[in-house]
């Protein structure tokens, strides 16, 4: 597993300068999540829960899948979805909705049978919503191109939680502040790989280098397709998943059927290109209203 050059902890000479700060972005390091090698262990999940200190979940079946935890949160960073397809349309690659009329398929697809199993986690965006609508700029990005919230200075006045297109950042009702994954800062910092990656059995949790891993992510892809996954696909670059002014993840994933059944948005954008349509709209609307309302109080002449 790669991992991060740590970082100097001798003391500067007295008078020395400091170092610059690494240019964000020439080097980000991120994650590759490869669906088709996840067993669904959730290692991950209680890897992070450990290494963070996160306080355990509120445990229980929802009623729709196997999965317990349900979705990311304050106190869940990473998420291992369990979704299950029960047709043979979904086996030979359809939606994965389940129609009652085939609840015994006969046709198994190659990889993952008729269960898709995805560990979701922040996806640590090239341009990051959460960031831009922190008003107090408690949401940075590191030296490692990554997305942390420093908890000492957020406020906890959930801005960032509809700026996130994929509704990662959760207020805890214990502290009332904003969290989510840090992609392990403090191991970074010290040359180590975080620990869900770490902890990942079947290396379907990969870390590294982004454009690595991209690189390493689109051979994977055709390698999948030429054994048999044609539905098989990148979900993080700008084409696919980082669209909409995102301009790409720095937590990419391999997904076999569309972004929707792993709850991914399939064009997602960001929320703040959205405003001045809505203004240009409710101004419009106010000069019909206003031209209306002066006819109507004018009456007939």
């Amino acid at each position: 597993m790669p991992t991060v050059p740590p970082a100097a902890t001798s003391p500067r000479p007295e008078g020395a300068q400091a170092p610059p700060e690494p240019t964000v972005g020439r080097e980000a390091l991120g994650f590759l999540t490869d669906t088709t090698l996840c067993i669904g262990c959730k290692a991950c999940e209680v890897a992070c829960k450990q290494w963070n200190a996160l306080p355990l979940d509120d445990f229980g079946f929802k009623g729709r899948s196997y999965d317990h935890t349900g979705d990311l949160g304050a106190t869940t960073w990473r998420h291992v979805a369990f979704i299950e397809r029960l047709t043979d349309t979904a086996a030979a690659g359809g939606d994965g909705v389940a129609s009652g009329a085939a609840p015994r398929p006969t046709v198994l697809p190659p990889f993952q049978s008729h269960w898709l199993m995805m560990s979701d986690v922040c996806k640590h965006c090239v341009e990051a919503g959460c960031l831009q609508a922190c008003p107090t700029g408690a949401i940075i990005r590191t030296e490692f191109d990554t997305v942390v919230i420093q908890q000492d200075i957020c406020n906890g006045c959930g801005y960032c939680l509809p700026a996130c297109p994929f509704g990662v950042p959760a207020l805890s009702p214990t502290d009332h502040k904003a969290h989510k994954c840090t992609l392990c800062y403090d191991r970074l910092r010290d040359g180590l790989e975080p620990a869900c990656a770490k902890a990942c059995p079947t290396d379907s949790i990969q870390f590294g280098r982004v454009d690595a891993l991209r690189a390493r992510a689109r051979e994977r892809v055709a390698a999948l397709r030429a054994r048999g996954v044609v539905g098989a696909y990148l979900y993080g670059d700008e084409t696919v998943g980082g669209t909409g002014g995102i301009r790409g993840l720095n937590a990419m994933f391999i997904l076999t059927a569309p972004s929707e059944v792993y709850n991914l948005p399939a064009r997602p954008e960001l929320p703040q290109r959205k405003v001045l349509p809505a203004f240009a709209s409710l101004a419009g609307a106010a000069l019909v209203l206003g031209a209306a309302v002066f006819v109507a109080l004018r009456g007939p002449e």
